[in-house]
């Protein structure tokens, strides 16, 4: 699965509405204790590549054809909130759960939106907003996720867009790292860089992310940029 990831761009061009597949990523945000927001969205960068490389991805896996499908089409990935049983009843959908410091989110099995069950349609997509948060020094041994300094997004957007973020590092990465990153549960430290930081990123060519712009962002804007420090 891992080399069919290789040269993606991870953007969407206009596209049949019922042939638009996409993986889902729920997001456990209950309205009393919402969760810290770095921390979600680095459960969310966790699961969606915990999903694509999970062992039910591979040839004769359950999951292959419709990951496959996805990764061969046009890449997308859609957010949703969910809390209380809404939350307790997508555990039942095929995918992958990662908590990180409190916060959970599900990256879903890819599939076409026009057929997504109702435990997921019910969900809403907006709402996801989560303040900001002081997340301290990046731990060792972990990939960053950079956020654009210059470019606001929802915790929703931003969920989305690291989850291409880890997909796009893990072509990167020697065999045995990938295996060391896997035994870790796919952990990252989500951080946001000074405007000069993020300059040094984008000229020093690191993985970048660059959104097709349907919501939030212009089209082709720079969201995340990856690296794993000292690699």
């Amino acid at each position: 699965m891992l080399e069919l990831l290789v040269g993606r761009s991870y953007s969407t061009d206009a596209e049949d509405p019922a042939l638009v597949r996409a993986m889902p990523v729920v997001l456990h945000i209950e309205r009393a204790e919402p969760p810290n927001r770095t921390a979600i969205l680095e459960a969310a960068a966790a699961a969606a590549i915990a999903v694509c490389l999970d062992p039910r991805a591979e040839p004769e896996g359950e999951w292959h054809d419709e990951v496959v499908t996805w990764i061969h089409g046009r890449i997308r990935k859609v957010t949703r909130r969910a809390r209380g049983a809404h939350w307790e009843a997508v555990q039942a959908l095929p995918g992958v759960t990662i908590s990180v410091g409190g916060a959970e989110a599900r990256a879903l099995v890819p599939g076409l939106v026009v057929a997504a069950p109702k435990e997921l349609t019910r969900l809403q997509i907006s709402g996801s907003e989560l303040p900001e948060d002081e997340p301290g020094p990046v731990p060792a041994d972990v990939p960053v996720l950079w956020l654009n300094p210059k470019v606001p997004m929802t915790a929703g957007k931003a969920a989305a867009q690291v989850g291409h973020g880890t997909m796009l590092l893990a072509p990167t990465l020697s065999e045995e790292r990938l295996k060391s990153w896997a035994a870790n549960e796919f952990r990252t430290a989500v951080r946001t860089p000074s405007v000069e930081e993020w300059q040094a990123l984008l000229d020093g060519g690191a993985v970048a992310v660059r959104d097709a712009g349907f919501t939030e962002v212009e089209p082709g804007t720079t969201t995340v940029i990856a690296e794993w420090p000292g690699v």
